[in-house]
């Protein structure tokens, strides 16, 4: 597999071999989903609660007398039939949203997700992203040259400069081959990968 080399103005100039194993692979779109939904879940931190009728606040008088009205027989508003009474079956603090997913699996989610970014040519190459100093306009400028907007960069080294420069920019996330995640190579419209990432992908997912 043959990825596009781009370089500052966002024009290839070349090739880069890439391995397969990881690039190349049959776009399986079931594993994907259940990879992303997986990372989602995981990242729910399970902090909602409710209440039940013997937590709300209310009052134990019976609201209308039992035989004569007509309505249904009611014994407190606490009920969860009544407006402001209670949740039958509350949210709780302690609640697992947790997705298990086999590191087999994951694996081969991610390649399949590079491959289809890759066929789709939507992920790139560079031999290196860097600037001279941390400000976020010279990254901004830098990739509006390339043309780039929406982009998910993965670089093998990361220094201050580049790290201070795009913390602050919406739609640019810079992360080292480890953090990189399903959800952001789905969500961001173009993947700029270094030449000494994609050794270090291949390790962790090929």
């Amino acid at each position: 597999m043959q990825l596009e080399l781009l370089n500052e103005q966002g024009q290839a100039t070349a090739k880069v071999d890439a391995p397969d194993t990881l690039f190349a692979r049959d776009y399986n779109e079931a594993l994907v989903h259940q990879v992303v939904v997986a990372y989602q879940a995981n990242a729910r931190q399970g902090t909602r609660a409710q209440l039940d009728r013997g937590e709300v606040k209310h009052s134990t008088k019976k609201p209308f007398r039992q035989k004569g009205t007509g309505r249904a027989r009611a014994g407190m508003t606490s009920s969860p039939l009544w407006r402001g009474g209670g949740r039958i079956f509350p949210n709780r603090p302690d609640e697992n949203f947790s997705h298990k997913v086999n590191k087999k699996m994951y694996r081969a989610g991610m390649a399949s997700i590079l491959s289809q970014l890759a066929r789709d040519g939507r992920l790139a190459v560079v031999e290196s992203l860097t600037i001279d100093a941390p400000k976020t306009k010279l990254l901004a400028q830098k990739l509006k040259a390339m043309g780039l907007e929406s982009v998910l960069v993965i670089a093998d080294q990361i220094d201050d400069n580049l790290a201070l420069a795009s913390r602050n920019l919406a739609n640019v996330l810079v992360v080292e081959p480890r953090y990189a995640d399903p959800l952001s190579l789905v969500f961001y419209k173009k993947v700029l990968v270094t030449k000494g990432a994609i050794e270090q992908l291949k390790e962790m997912f090929a």
